[in-house]
């Protein structure tokens, strides 16, 4: 219970704050088990955990991945989950959505962290639920589940904000057990990414070493990073054509999948990895009554700025509906998981640097009224300070721009009208006081252009 003194400290008042300290072992833990309805409750309230109890369901978490076939076998009725990305408070409408996880098989497609600033609390849900319910949760590996994007969006900075660098390397092992593709009802490829011309057979799949960190080319690699050809016929000159978005892997193409899917007897592929402004998108037709491809994407409003649905897929009786979800708000976060003092340095560095110019280097409209001696006084003043090797105007002036850049990215950050440069994490939120000028099609082709640099796999050299 938040007393009424805590409460009316707020600038919200009638909105409780975070639970003051981290939930208590005994509530987690009260067998062997976490429990998740427990964490569920407590991380939706913006609660967190101790490292050791992190520590502890991440471990239990790997042990069962561990012991999980590369290529899993499920039946329907189940729930099939696309990209999550790090979007907590949406998860819990998928999850209401999807089916009580007690009571439903659930298949997700892997990309569970980075991008969205509650990667942490996803993930450890998902842990929690897997440990709780072994043979009706399954995880399979995205290409955002190892070290290298998580070093380059936002997972890596999530951990050392909420934990340390011990609690994201245990993530980063557990990453390295997930399995890699699931067969449905004996006749669905459920992948993250998709095909690869190294995959001529399911049997592939089986002897594979899947406990690394994934390849910049190979079989692993494609299986996270390749992508469908988005093109109405999907015809291609090439079987698989290089893939210039991702920056790795291929795209593939009508042929290829009709191919696959013929000589291993399976009806379509199943995948995640692409925003889809509706939640899904059904592929490669080709005058049958059924797509080859289908990819489901499950972050609603990817990013805070995409204006896309969210979906899940329910496969029962060998019938298979799709139940769309507009996406659920959440607290607000700045960037990098910064305070509101460390975002505001910038503007107040800016203010004061330009103080320190006026004072060194006063303007003739600032002194008309100061007598001959006083001016002289300024004038050579202004003389010893430009002549000094450690102060001078031009430096100022280099920390004024230097500083005015990052001022001006933090405001078009906040109003929701860029994206961090390079391989960075993106808006953390869009003003809900900017008027709408553009419909919601335009928004998510405006997002997906604005964002096609973050698409891109990393160069090795950059992770940090």
């Amino acid at each position: 219970m938040v007393s009424r003194e805590v409460k009316m400290d707020r600038v919200v008042t009638d909105l409780a704050p975070p639970p003051y300290y981290p939930l208590s072992s005994n509530l987690i833990f009260k067998g062997q088990k976490p429990d998740w309805r427990v964490l569920k409750d407590h991380f939706f309230r913006e609660g967190t955990i101790t490292k050791a109890d992190a520590l502890k369901i991440i471990r239990q978490a790997e042990l069962i991945f561990k012991k999980e076939d590369n290529l899993m076998q499920l039946s329907d009725p189940v729930t099939v989950v696309g990209d999550i990305h790090g979007q907590y408070y949406d998860m819990m409408k998928l999850l209401d959505l999807g089916g009580s996880p007690e009571k439903t098989k659930y298949l997700f497609l892997g990309d569970y962290v980075d991008r969205g600033m509650f990667s942490i609390e996803v993930i450890l849900l998902l842990y929690s639920l897997k440990i709780n319910y072994p043979s009706t949760i399954y995880m399979i590996r995205g290409n955002h589940e190892c070290r290298q994007m998580t070093s380059m969006f936002s997972f890596r900075r999530e951990c050392i904000y909420k934990y340390d660098l011990e609690v994201y390397e245990a993530f980063m092992d557990s990453f390295d057990c997930l399995p890699m593709a699931c067969i449905l009802n004996g006749s669905f490829l459920a992948v993250h990414g998709g095909l690869s011309p190294e995959l001529v057979s399911i049997r592939d799949l089986e002897t594979m070493d899947r406990f690394t960190e994934p390849a910049r080319a190979g079989l692993q690699c494609d299986l996270l990073w390749s992508d469908p050809i988005d093109i109405p016929d999907g015809r291609l000159p090439e079987v698989y054509r290089n893939n210039e978005t991702r920056g790795c892997s291929y795209f593939f193409g009508g042929e290829a999948c009709r191919k696959f899917l013929k000589d291993n007897d399976l009806v379509s592929v199943i995948r995640a990895h692409e925003a889809q402004k509706d939640g899904y998108k059904m592929l490669f037709w080709n005058g049958t009554d059924f797509p080859s491809t289908i990819t489901i994407f499950s972050a609603p409003n990817y990013c805070d700025c995409y204006k896309n649905k969210g979906a899940i897929i329910k496969f029962d009786n060998s019938t298979l509906n799709i139940q769309q979800y507009n996406y659920s708000k959440h607290p607000y976060v700045l960037p990098d998981f910064m305070d509101v003092f460390a975002w505001s340095i910038p503007f107040v560095i800016e203010k004061v640097t330009k103080m320190l110019i006026s004072v060194i280097r006063p303007q003739g409209k600032y002194f008309t009224s100061f007598d001959e001696q006083s001016k002289a006084r300024l004038k050579e003043l202004e003389e010893n300070v430009s002549r000094s090797n450690e102060f001078n105007t031009e430096t100022i002036e280099k920390i004024i721009s230097h500083i005015r850049a990052i001022r001006e990215k933090n405001e078009m950050i906040i109003r929701g009208e860029t994206f961090n440069d390079g391989h960075a994490e993106v808006i953390p939120v869009a003003n809900p006081l900017r008027p709408k000028l553009e419909d919601d099609t335009e928004s998510f082709m405006n997002a997906i252009m604005r964002d096609k640099v973050n698409e891109k796999r990393p160069e090795l050299t950059n992770i940090r």
